[in-house]
């Protein structure tokens, strides 16, 4: 056992000369990689209906954030910015209260999200009466005000 050791000690040390001698170092350097990130890439909807599940999509815009800012969405830099702020609660982009009058007739106007938010799968949606209860409901946030 002993000798089977020094041969193989032996044999590893000729490898290292002859690797040094053929490539003029002893070491490989690893290849560059870029920066990874948590992507965060969106499809925004909104449309008459009642529920995701069921409503007629209107329209819809892509909204990417990771690496940057991007995607269909008409601001998008400040979306992605409101976004981060509420950390991906898309809840927190609803107000509550709003100084605007709407008539209570019921025409329900969904808004839905899906996509990855900082690497984790997301499905959000809520339902509005009408569309002035969404315009009322959304406010001035960019995010889902598209």
């Amino acid at each position: 056992m002993r000798r089977t050791l020094k041969a193989v000690g032996a044999a590893a040390a000729a490898a290292t000369c002859v690797l040094a001698a053929t490539s003029g170092t002893a070491h490989a350097e690893a290849p560059k990689q870029a920066a990874l990130y948590a992507p965060s890439a969106l499809v925004l909807t909104v449309g008459q209906g009642e529920d995701a599940t069921s409503t007629a999509v209107e329209r819809a815009v892509t909204l990417t954030c990771a690496p940057r800012p991007g995607g269909t969405h008409p601001a998008a830099a400040a979306a992605c910015a409101e976004l981060t702020k509420t950390g991906g609660q898309f809840a927190q982009l609803v107000g509550s209260t709003s100084d605007v009058v709407c008539t209570k007739e019921w025409r329900p106007v969904t808004v839905s999200v899906t996509g990855v938010w900082s690497g984790k799968h997301v499905g959000w949606s809520t339902t509005f009466a009408n569309r002035c209860e969404m315009k009322a409901g959304l406010g001035e946030g960019a995010a889902l005000a598209f």
